[in-house]
């Protein structure tokens, strides 16, 4: 499945993308009072970019430039816009680590020295 297919309601995702973007985690209370910590990363593919939420164990496992895979997820939608979760029963595997900074940053800096002359 690609990012470009993903529509609000889709169950049962199945992914692999790369991260490009992660936020600071920031607390939550849920309705139950219970305090999470939650942060918000941007997946792409070829076809296209998605933001995620990334709960309490995973914030930590995922990183900039990370491939990962999504199984069983789901797609909402916050302000109007499509966001995939893992929920309670899906899952987050990192397949390749990453360099810890977004792709597309590794790809504008300048190559060796023949720029610093």
């Amino acid at each position: 499945m690609k990012i470009s297919d993903l529509k609000a309601g889709a169950s049962s995702v199945e992914i692999e993308a790369t991260v490009t973007e992660k936020s600071e985690p920031r607390e939550v209370i849920t309705k139950y009072g219970k305090k999470l910590n939650v942060a918000k990363a941007t997946l792409k593919d070829d076809s296209g970019s998605i933001v995620i939420s990334l709960w309490e164990k995973d914030i930590d496992s995922i990183g900039l430039g990370d491939k990962i895979k999504i199984t069983n997820g789901y797609v909402s939608e916050y302000k109007g816009t499509p966001q995939l979760s893992t929920g309670k029963y899906g899952k987050i595997e990192v397949l390749e680590k990453g360099s810890g900074e977004a792709p597309e940053a590794e790809a504008s800096e300048p190559a060796s020295e023949e720029f610093n002359e």
